[in-house]
């Protein structure tokens, strides 16, 4: 009899534990980024640090990950409940289109907000190159094979009239489109991420580079069929040479959570991170970034209820 009171009473110790650990999980909120030495992760700590003393009901755990397809990739199936991904990246996964047409459509996540830019940067070393329509028949870096930079240079082309077949399509990271510019073998590289980039920090200071702009009309055309991209503008100065701003267009560094969470845990979360903007620039400047304006634009994909919630209290709505 000793014994098997025993026995209940390590049982029940036990399953209490269980349950215990299962709750603490429960309120854990997996927020996987992208690779550690990238600007995804660096941005992820920073909201790690400053956030999780002001949560209440939850707490980020960060995770580092393979960065926006992955990242959706996970929130889908269970494994997440939070990330940053490239809204374009976001918007084809819930339409299961371009980089998501084999897997079908992702509808488990939302919105949360807009974090920063990512600037699609269009660099050459040829001064005759003007204009996105003078890339006919030159020799183009487009990013990696199947990435996203690929498909924004697919439909910034687009936007132009022209297509892969009116250019020599190379394939690389931007190190190796910086390098091909250097020694010549390429014409011109779409660079897609927040200026000033390293690679091309490091070519303009050894050639001269040129950043071929977009104009009004064609950036029109492009929103009119993405309505992801927002129009930005490349300040005078960003790179070496570069002496008169440039206006392109952007995709945004997004936050989306899994429609799991709940709208409390979303609300309280968006509302620490724009009540300590101050605390956040402190551990990473690409937070000067943040606004609410900036936040709700270029958002193809219904934001979670917590997001709205917050964004109906502060009277901000997309354009």
């Amino acid at each position: 009899m000793k014994t098997k009171m025993v026995l209940s009473m390590v049982t029940g110790a036990l399953l209490l534990s269980a349950l215990g650990a299962a709750n603490v999980m429960a309120d854990d909120l997996y927020f996987v980024t992208g690779g550690p030495m990238g600007t995804y992760y660096a941005i992820g700590n920073a909201m790690t640090e400053v956030l999780n003393p002001l949560l209440t009901d939850s707490e980020l755990v960060l995770e580092s990950s393979g960065a926006s397809k992955a990242n959706l990739e996970m929130i889908e199936e269970g494994d997440a409940q939070l990330a940053t991904v490239q809204n374009d990246v976001m918007s084809y996964a819930y339409t299961g289109t371009s980089l998501f047409e084999e897997e079908g459509a992702y509808k488990n996540f939302s919105a949360v907000a807009g974090l920063y830019d990512e600037t699609i940067q269009i660099i050459t070393a040829d001064e005759n190159l003007k204009s996105v329509a003078d890339l006919a028949g030159k020799k183009v870096s487009v990013g990696d094979a199947g990435s996203g930079v690929e498909f924004n240079a697919r439909e910034i082309l687009e936007a132009y009239g022209l297509s892969f077949d009116d250019i020599t399509v190379v394939n690389g990271s931007f190190a190796e489109a910086a390098d091909g510019l250097e020694k010549g073998e390429i014409d011109a590289a779409f660079i897609v991420a927040g200026a000033p980039t390293a690679a091309v920090e490091e070519l303009a200071r050894v050639k001269k580079i040129f950043l071929i702009p977009m104009d009004a009309e064609h950036i029109s055309t492009l929103q009119g069929t993405y309505e992801f991209y927002t129009e930005s503008t490349i300040p005078a100065g960003t790179y070496e040479g570069i002496e008169e701003e440039v206006v392109t267009v952007s995709v945004r560094a997004t936050l989306v959570a899994s429609n799991d969470v709940s709208e409390d845990a979303v609300y309280d979360l968006l509302k620490a991170l724009f009540e300590n903007k101050d605390a956040l620039v402190e551990k990473n400047v690409k937070f000067e970034s943040l606004n609410l304006e900036d936040a709700v634009k270029g958002m193809s994909v219904p934001f979670h209820p917590g997001a709205q919630k917050y964004y109906d209290e502060q009277a901000v709505t997309a354009e």
